[in-house]
């Protein structure tokens, strides 16, 4: 290989993160050191997704090969170079980290061509190995195709400050200016506040062609309102029909996947838009996991959604508890002799309402596994995906575009706690597909800053 060449080396998470990332360097020199083979040779027969990307790599890889000789560099259509390099143990005399390690040898092989005159730049998503990169002395970057800062990702709104008398009209002047200088995005909402007193506003969205729509605490047939502008903003989206996919992300506690459940439980059964609401949630653990949970899938899946049970359990006792009062009222507003024993003995059995186990075996709910999605085509059926944060960007397209005619599909997730090893703020699924999709007539998205939890809750998440 010539000297004085700018090279991109890929580690081995790179190529099972995003399989095209090959591809993704425009007209530059990317290498693949050989042990990196090796490491993919590993998970080539995994059912997982991981195993899905790694085999997608090797016919990515074997396709180059037909055009050429790998080991001497295959030319790609836009002028850029890919190539397997082999480590030489000649050119390293001395080397600071231990051979035998399979990432140390991916370092030694980009170590060795920059000290053969190369201008290397090693990527990787392996925080230690970036560290180590940069101990010997290597140029190293994560590996994201669009960099989305914690300070600077999509949020779905924005705020502003206004006289308090312009709250008093249909709609502030402020807002035609936002939408003539091309500050709002369509769906995305507008907060205006008073400038001297911020729990005095109104919430605006906005429709697109410089027109807004104002925002009102939806009526909904339970006694369960939005507790702060951001909740009302992520419920009137969830609410919508014509909008067909959402994203609601925020820290822990902020009600994200209360409102899902919420909303969706509407839709089911109020408003009818819907024949089935299905639910779902990567299986990653948080800390050690405890080894395989024995029973059917549903029983599986039952440990694994029990953050579903404890918001459907709220929600399920508040709607049956207004229900309850409800009949209560009317059994006492109406004559004493009109009231029948078949209708007092109805009365008794239904006074329990209906539960969450009532609903799954109904068929109206459905638990299932992201495992399985693929494939399929889901029609006229309201999709949740929990902890999407968990999930990459390829996941999530695969979700996606399993939404059929007359369904939606909701994302919620915490952006500030992954615990997948390779994802993070601006990589992880959820984060992506708010930043790729703004903007869209069919989509909104919303940020939840404040946590409704409890003020240990929210405590906790700003100390720890």
């Amino acid at each position: 290989m010539p000297t004085h060449k700018k090279i991109f080396i890929l580690d081995t998470n790179v190529l099972i993160h995003d399989p095209k990332s090959l591809f993704s360097f425009t007209g530059a020199h990317v290498g693949i050191p050989a042990v990196v083979l090796e490491e993919l040779d590993q998970f080539k027969g995994e059912g997982t997704e991981r195993g899905r990307n790694t085999r997608e790599t090797i016919r990515n890889l074997d396709q180059l090969r037909a055009k050429g000789s790998l080991r001497d560099g295959v030319t790609l259509d836009d002028g850029g170079t890919v190539q397997i390099l082999f480590y030489d143990d000649t050119i390293l005399k001395k080397t600071p980290i231990i051979m035998s390690a399979g990432d140390n040898a991916i370092l030694l092989t980009a170590l060795s061509m920059q000290q053969q005159g190369n201008e290397v730049t090693f990527i990787t998503k392996d925080l230690n190995a970036r560290v180590k990169a940069d101990a010997i002395g290597l140029k190293t970057e994560d590996y994201s195709k669009e960099h989305i800062s914690e300070d600077e990702f999509h949020q779905g709104w924005i705020k502003i400050a206004v006289p308090a008398v312009e709250l008093k009209r249909d709609f502030p002047l402020q807002l035609s200016k936002l939408a003539k200088d091309g500050l709002v995005r369509p769906n995305e909402f507008v907060l205006v506040e008073s400038n001297h007193n911020p729990h005095n506003s109104r919430v605006f969205q906005y429709l697109g062609n410089e027109k807004f729509k104002p925002i009102f605490n939806p009526t909904l047939n339970w006694p369960i309102q939005p507790r702060n502008p951001q909740q009302l903003m992520g419920l009137d989206l969830m609410l919508d029909p014509k909008i067909q996919f959402v994203c609601l992300f925020g820290p822990a506690g902020t009600g994200k996947t209360f409102l899902a459940l919420l909303a969706g439980l509407h839709q089911l059964f109020v408003n009818k838009h819907y024949d089935r609401m299905i639910i779902s949630r990567p299986v990653v653990p948080l800390g050690r996991d405890i080894g395989f949970l024995p029973g059917t899938v549903q029983e599986k899946l039952q440990s694994w959604m029990m953050p579903i049970y404890d918001n459907m359990q709220y929600i399920m006792h508040t709607i049956n508890k207004s229900h309850h009062l409800n009949k209560k009222d009317e059994d006492e507003e109406a004559p004493r002799k009109q009231k029948s024993k078949k209708s007092t003995h109805k009365h008794k059995k239904q006074s329990h309402g209906i539960t969450f186990d009532d609903l799954l075996h109904q068929g109206k709910i459905a638990l299932e596994a992201i495992t399985y999605m693929r494939g399929r085509t889901i029609p006229y059926q309201l999709i949740l995906i929990d902890e999407a944060q968990n999930l990459t960007p390829h996941e999530i397209k695969t979700l996606v575009t399993r939404v059929g005619e007359g369904s939606k599909i909701i994302l919620t997730g915490d952006p500030y706690q992954i615990d997948s090893p390779y994802l993070d703020f601006s990589s992880n699924g959820l984060v992506i597909a708010s930043e790729r999709f703004k903007g869209q007539p069919m989509f909104g998205s919303v940020y939840l800053p404040t946590s409704e939890r409890s003020e240990l809750s929210r405590l906790a998440g700003e100390l720890l």
